[in-house]
């Protein structure tokens, strides 16, 4: 294994939606910044685990941008709708900062080659209140290819990042290795953003066997960079909103196209319109076809039997664009018109684009760690960000990072005032510290713990990453409120979820990598488990039932607002997960910083 050491002015952990988009912007600030005041140009490095030309929620395309301010909406009529939505626990600043950017960033990804939908008036297609169609299929090359132009931004892929560097709650940086080219990397930075993603895998999915990464959200979405925040002490937020997806059966194809595209309604066994008796939100949508089935009127559908043969043919097309296994289901079967399509929820997931889960973030995306910011699924507080939303924090979190790390520098110009010159030109060579802010010792550590992965175990009986995932996903499937439950969940099972998700934690040291690729699975499960440990927690600590199936507590069926209308946030200290309560931010506040 050779041992390298990079050093850069910004570091991006994570190289989907959130992470171009923040080095597109953090290039074009720096630029900026240049042509204003003569300052160098910033170091910028992207660092990726598949490679960002098809990586992140956008890899196999989307049909449409579900986050933009159509003709007559504001920003506020988005904020409301997402808050009503959430039920209220959400960070208005968060959600205003966005919603005031997704037709701005639409805008430049169409000016990049993306193809929006344009009615014969020139003016963009809406599906809905908040909705426009696009040709999405090659969103993500368009995104990376914008990237590839830039001059002072390096990307490295196939590279897994597993640990933060961070001393007294400063980050100077971070810790990976390279899946093809068996390299540890020792990457010190002046600041970085995580923009890895949320947390898929973490319960029993819906197929069983080989089949079972065929989900809602990508699989090789580990909850890598919350895993890293939540050892590092960084404060997170509301893990205890979970996404159920309710999607096509068998396939986990979207919903939305057939319910905003054609406006099919949820129908049961019966032909009864049974989304008005629960509910329209999105847990709501869920928590009703659970309570049919249940109650013995199910299967469900989305009633499509009947549509015209253009809407037909426009469903096909577009399901080809993003979930080709439900177009290639109805050509072999029934289509549309014919049969209506039968729905079901998905496992639970951590994914703060869709619900409020993720990093504890001011409304400059700085989370409580020094030099961290997080941007995307992985930011928490602002729901159904969807793919403009990521891009605007992607924005937001690239020029905080510029401004923070320029703030370095000036400090540094303060100092070096006070020595003796090395030069003419010295001003401009003092962005880096005099030594390495990544000590060996910490190097020489996680090396350590990778030859032991890597070392031959002599036991060809004893267990395997795969194996341990498949008994994790049980326990949170059992015990944590899974697809077995019907998503219900209560304190004594969450005392048998975490009694077992921590036994299974333990018997990850004796795993074995016979390659990189397995190494970065047992790392991967590594990060589910710590996941996982931090939503029970969150479960355990909202006493209360305010988003069903989201988070059905058995113990307290109803809605508690003198108590809990509030955001349920996490910090581990001394090992121990320890849950703080904070106030909600005020009706239509717009700021936010930290105070703790």
């Amino acid at each position: 294994m050779k041992i390298e050491r990079l050093k850069t002015d910004l570091l991006i952990i994570g190289g989907g939606t959130a992470g171009c988009y923040a080095a597109i912007t953090a290039a074009k600030a720096n630029a900026t910044n240049n042509a204003a005041n003569n300052a160098a140009d910033l170091k910028i490095l992207i660092v990726e685990k598949a490679n960002i030309k098809r990586s992140g929620c956008l890899a196999a395309g989307v049909n449409a941008l579900n986050a933009y301010i159509t003709e007559g909406r504001t920003p506020k009529d988005y904020v409301e709708y997402a808050k009503k939505d959430a039920d209220g626990i959400v960070r208005e600043d968060l959600l205003y900062s966005i919603s005031e950017k997704f037709n701005e960033v639409t805008a430049h990804l169409e000016k990049l080659g993306l193809v929006i939908l344009k009615d014969k008036d020139g003016k963009y297609v809406t599906r809905g209140n908040r909705n426009i169609k696009i040709n999405g299929e090659n969103i993500k090359p368009i995104l990376a290819d914008a990237v590839k132009k830039l001059d002072n931004v390096t990307v490295l892929n196939h590279v897994n990042i597993f640990d933060f560097s961070v001393h007294n709650n400063k980050i100077n940086g971070a810790f990976g290795f390279g899946i093809e080219n068996d390299t540890f990397y020792a990457i010190e930075a002046g600041a970085v953003i995580i923009a890895t993603g949320g947390a898929a895998g973490l319960y029993r999915p819906n197929n069983p066997g080989f089949s079972r990464h065929k989900m809602w959200y990508p699989p090789f979405n580990t909850g890598a960079g919350y895993a890293m925040g939540i050892r590092h002490g960084a404060e997170m937020t509301t893990f205890e909103m979970r996404f159920i997806a309710l999607r096509c059966k068998d396939t986990i194809a979207p919903t939305g196209t057939l319910a905003q595209g054609v406006g099919a309604k949820q129908v049961n066994a019966l032909g009864d319109v049974y989304e008005t008796k629960y509910g329209i939100s999105t847990s709501e949508r869920v928590y009703g076809t659970v309570a049919e089935n249940l109650e013995g009127r199910g299967p469900c559908y989305l009633r499509t039997v009947g549509i015209s043969a253009e809407q037909e043919e426009s469903l096909l097309k577009a399901y080809l664009n993003m979930a080709p296994s439900q177009t290639i289901r109805w050509l072999e079967n029934e289509t549309p018109s014919k049969a209506n399509v039968e729905i079901e929820g998905t496992e639970p997931y951590i994914v703060g684009g869709h619900t409020a889960s993720g990093y504890w973030v001011d409304t400059k995306r700085a989370t409580t760690i020094e030099g961290l910011y997080a941007a995307g699924d992985v930011a928490g507080g602002a729901p159904q960000k969807y793919v403009t939303g990521a891009l605007a924090e992607g924005e937001i979190a690239a020029k905080s990072a510029v401004s923070y790390i320029e703030g370095l520098s000036a400090l540094r110009l303060i100092r070096q005032a006070h020595q003796p010159a090395q030069g003419p030109d010295v001003q401009f060579k003092v962005a880096e510290p005099a030594e390495a802010t990544i000590k060996e010792g910490e190097v020489a550590e996680h090396v350590a713990e990778i030859k032991k992965f890597l070392d031959p175990r002599g036991d060809e009986d004893g267990d395997t990453a795969e194996r341990l995932e498949e008994e994790m996903q049980a326990a949170m499937d059992a015990y944590a409120g899974g697809i077995q439950t019907s998503y219900r969940y209560s304190e004594n099972q969450l005392a048998v979820a975490l009694e077992k998700i921590e036994g299974i934690e333990a018997r990850t040291n004796s795993l074995h990598a016979d390659d990189f690729q397995e190494l970065m699975y047992i790392y991967e499960l590594k990060e589910r488990l710590t996941v996982c440990k931090s939503v029970i927690a969150h479960l355990a600590a909202r006493k209360e039932t305010r988003w069903h199936s989201f988070a059905e507590n058995s113990d307290y069926p109803e809605k508690d607002n003198e108590h809990f209308r509030k955001y349920v946030n996490s910090r581990l200290e001394n090992g121990k997960i320890k849950i703080i309560l904070r106030e909600l931010t005020a009706e239509g506040q717009r700021t936010y910083e930290h105070q703790h």
